[in-house]
């Protein structure tokens, strides 16, 4: 299994990315996915989550409103679209995914995903 996420770069304050993360390796909508985020200094944090198929979705409190995870089963890819970018969102971004497939709970815990994209690095200037 591997992801491969992209789309990081420098944006100003306001403005808007979309990062995907494109997986291979076994069958892409089987599998609940997330978006996690890593500032300088500070622990992994919880982004986004969806589950399998066109299953549901779930966000942290500091994104919700402004950030949209998706997945493209065409393409193999899951998307994070950031809208309204703050300089606090300021992190290097992974992409993960569980182990077991066709679950029902959403989950939240990096502790809970197997399988990690190499990060991209999304910084937000004021």
């Amino acid at each position: 299994v591997q992801l491969q996420a992209s789309g990081g770069g420098l944006v100003q304050a306001g403005g808007s990315l979309r990062l995907p993360c494109a997986a291979s390796g076994r069958t892409f909508s089987s599998y609940g996915m997330g978006w996690f985020r890593q500032a300088p200094g500070k622990d992994r944090e919880f982004v986004a989550a969806i589950g399998w198929g066109a299953g549901n979705t779930y966000y942290s409190d500091s994104v919700k409103g402004r950030f949209t995870i998706s997945r493209d089963f065409a393409k193999d890819t899951l998307y994070l679209q950031m809208n309204s970018l703050k300089p606090e969102d300021t992190a290097v971004y992974y992409c993960a995914s569980r182990s077991s497939p066709r679950e029902g709970p959403v989950y939240t815990a990096a502790r809970e995903y197997f399988y990690w994209g190499q990060g991209t690095q999304v910084t937000v200037s004021s």
